[in-house]
């Protein structure tokens, strides 16, 4: 069965190109973005590994590890990552899980159960590989992204989903679509009119069940 929304995300203990981890113990008191590619030098692939890498600074504000995956060994690893950080000019120092056996792969449900990885593989074989999953501190899946090969993920809707789900859980509020930091947020259904008017000062009630408000501070 695939992962689920607030599902502990599996452990386990793999390489990467900064040593072994166990990711559990990896992730910590942090949140953690998990995404996923179907081989190492590959031209997607290299544009949004550089991607993630430019927005290093944007990830530490948040609390937030990145962690790649690719199906290739170490060393490929190591060697792509000079292309990455070359397109990029951003140091991508993030580790890059090598999930040569599919193990991860599997245990997150990237690939059919039988997936196998032949001799002279191309990323045909792994095209599954390509998701994105952001893990809370508790170790829960928060949110999950499945892409195709041939699109590239926008990452700036990974950190816009990371603000949401971040603000969510602070301030127990819901998101409006295309909400960005600093817009209006959605006061829950549970909560009264008047609460809501001595929590935020002011509401705009669209409809009975739909109500804005700007949080403080």
């Amino acid at each position: 069965m695939s992962l689920r929304i607030n599902d502990i995300v599996p452990n386990f203990t793999a390489e990467t190109d900064h040593g072994t981890i166990q990711f559990h113990d990896w992730i910590g008191d942090s949140w953690a973005i998990l995404f996923s590619h179907p081989k190492d030098f590959t031209p997607v692939c290299t544009t949004e590994f550089g991607a993630v890498a430019q927005l290093s600074d944007e990830w530490a504000a948040r609390n937030t590890k990145v962690i790649g995956l690719s199906v290739d060994g170490v060393e490929e690893h190591k060697k792509w990552k000079g292309d990455i950080e070359s397109y990029a000019s951003a140091k991508a120092g993030f580790p890059i899980i090598a999930d040569e056996g599919l193990a991860v792969s599997k245990a997150f449900d990237m690939l059919p159960a039988d997936a196998y990885l032949p001799d002279g593989r191309t990323p045909a074989d792994s095209a599954t590989v390509r998701a994105v999953f952001i893990i809370s501190p508790d170790k829960k899946v928060k949110l999950a992204m499945i892409y195709p090969m041939n699109v590239g993920r926008n990452f700036a809707e990974v950190l816009r989903a990371l603000d949401g789900l971040q603000t969510a859980e602070r301030e127990n509020v819901a998101m409006p679509a295309n909400w960005t930091v600093g817009d209006d947020v959605i006061v829950p259904t549970s909560v009264s009119d008047e609460d809501a008017i001595a929590k935020y000062g002011a509401i705009d009630k669209v409809f009975p069940y739909l109500r804005k408000a700007k949080l403080k501070g």
